[in-house]
């Protein structure tokens, strides 16, 4: 009753060489024996490896298994579908075994050293959800191999130095602490992000904020990035107004979570004052244009909690951020 068998069985740092031969071949074999002879012909997705391409002893035992499959499905029908992995990458993976990402997560992540053989050196990666999901296309008879083509590709690779893998798992590393995020819309640090996270301990998921106090109420930085600038998040005592700037580029957004505030404009060239009243009972966000000076205060009785976000990293060299009451 079986339609699809994966077969991801195999040895890749066997006691004795000859096990390459009897248990990735030798295995193979078995499977196909037994498949051979069932009358429902089940499809065989295989997980080779590009070592099969190269002429040492683990890439010569895939390769013995792949025409071995090959040979079954000339012979005896076997839809079969193998893939030629590259480096397989992924969360709850193995450190100092097979994959260069999980040891360098793994030793970021507590606090050990690293060691680059050669920060030029090319690798090929492959996502491990990108692989299972490429696998599990092929619980479908909408997606058979073609006659004659038993070979597949994972659709999404990565291709990136040594060096550079280091360099960008230690500031995901780092972002925890900075709050400087890398760019996370490069799909490689979208799948290096939650593979570090991984080896993370689960007693240090959690940082403490810095929290800027001062009888306004306090604030904290969030998140930054050169690529989409940063959240911050503050609370305002009653009564109290914050703001009364304007910024001549940099442009935010206010989002007030809870209480009740009026937010407050005036263009800098201009005596009207524009008013926004926002509350908790219909959460807004409200852009802040370049050229108005604004202000925010809150007009409730409670604490009022404001979520804000600024198009680039406040820089105190170049802040961009000119003091001007917005009411006379």
């Amino acid at each position: 009753g079986c339609h699809v068998v994966f077969h991801l069985a195999g040895v890749n740092r066997p006691q004795n060489e000859t096990e390459f031969e009897s248990v990735n071949k030798g295995l193979t074999q078995k499977l196909v024996d037994l498949l051979s002879g069932s009358d429902e012909k089940p499809r065989i997705v295989f997980s080779s490896s590009t070592q099969a391409q190269l002429d040492n002893p683990y890439g010569r035992s895939k390769k013995a298994a792949e025409d071995v499959l090959i040979q079954a499905s000339k012979d005896c029908g076997l839809p079969v579908v193998i893939y030629q992995l590259p480096g397989v990458f992924g969360k709850w993976s193995r450190p100092n075994y097979n994959t260069v990402v999980a040891t360098f997560c793994h030793n970021i992540a507590h606090g050990k050293e690293i060691n680059i053989s050669d920060p030029n050196r090319e690798l090929e990666l492959a996502y491990v959800d990108d692989v299972v999901a490429a696998f599990l296309s092929h619980l479908t008879t909408a997606n058979n191999q073609s006659d004659g083509e038993p070979f597949a590709t994972v659709k999404k690779t990565h291709k990136v130095t040594l060096g550079d893998l280091a360099d960008r798992i230690q500031k995901i590393h780092d972002s925890r602490e900075s709050l400087h995020l890398p760019d996370v819309g490069d799909e490689l640090n979208q799948c290096l992000f939650p593979t570090y996270l991984s080896f993370v301990q689960d007693d240090q998921w959690a940082r403490p904020v810095h929290l800027r106090t001062d009888d306004r109420g306090w604030l904290f930085e969030l998140l930054k990035s050169p690529h989409f600038g940063q959240i911050f998040v503050s609370t305002t005592k009653p009564g109290i107004t914050r703001g009364n700037h304007y910024h001549d580029s940099k442009i935010e957004k206010f989002c007030l979570i809870q209480g009740r505030g009026m937010i407050r404009f005036r263009h800098v060239d201009s005596n009207e004052v524009i008013e926004y009243p926002v509350d908790d009972q219909q959460i807004s966000v409200v852009d802040i244009p370049p050229g108005y000076t604004h202000s925010i205060e809150n007009v409730g009785d409670d604490e009022m909690i404001v979520l804000f976000w600024a198009s680039e990293i406040f820089d105190p060299q170049v802040p961009d951020t000119y003091w001007e009451p917005v009411l006379p």
